[in-house]
């Protein structure tokens, strides 16, 4: 049986617990209270060295301690229905916006809160190794984040997914990063219509919890 190692409050393996849900995988779930610092225990580490969550046991034996890679097994593992694309070129456009929603969303939220935020004091990045707070790079994530939600809103004004014309792994990294975004006070709001719209039709679907 496949195992995730969740967060249940985190935002990055709440895209792997969706990609699952979307796929239907069978898998059973462990909670890692990251609160309380229990993936730096050493327990943890066994597990996964990087200290983060998710991490994927698959049914072959090896740990997948990232998204793309565990992304990368689930698609090949279990083909349908295909999350990264069929045709060369719906690889490629959901690739693009995968990879503009991770470095322009995720990142600049992360970038805000870990710089910013008391509790992240001495852990700007996760991983097993702290990081002083850098606290012109929140303000920086912050002016990123408005940018993208802007940029995010203009390309869903004629469209009902991010790319290619389907549901696919940039939607559930962009629902992940849009919802992440109040953890710094920011929400989309009357200028993002168009993204609200494709917010409330994610809901629909039933797997982003």
């Amino acid at each position: 049986m496949i195992t995730l190692y969740d967060c249940a409050t985190a935002p990055s393996p709440r895209r792997a617990r969706i990609f699952l849900a979307e796929k239907g995988v069978p898998h059973e779930t462990v909670q890692v209270d990251l609160r309380s610092g229990e993936q730096l225990g050493e327990a943890f580490r066994r597990i996964n060295p990087q200290c983060t969550v998710p991490a994927l046991v698959t049914e072959e034996g090896p740990v997948l301690t990232d998204n793309a890679s565990i992304a990368a097994y689930l698609e090949a593992r279990f083909p349908e229905p295909p999350l990264l694309g069929r045709t060369s070129l719906e690889k490629a456009e959901i690739a693009g916006w995968q990879w503009r929603v991770e470095f322009d969303g995720l990142m600049a939220i992360a970038e805000a809160v870990r710089n910013s935020s008391p509790a992240m004091a001495g852990r700007a990045l996760p991983g097993p190794v702290d990081y002083a707070q850098i606290p012109a790079l929140a303000e920086r994530g912050l002016a990123r984040l408005h940018h993208f939600l802007a940029v995010l809103n203009d390309h869903l004004a004629h469209r009902d997914f991010i790319a290619a014309g389907q549901f696919s792994v940039a939607d559930i990294t962009a629902v992940v990063a849009v919802d992440f975004a109040r953890i710094v006070k920011v929400k989309p709001g009357e200028a993002h219509p168009h993204l609200l719209r494709w917010r409330e039709a994610m809901q629909r679907r039933g797997t982003m919890g």
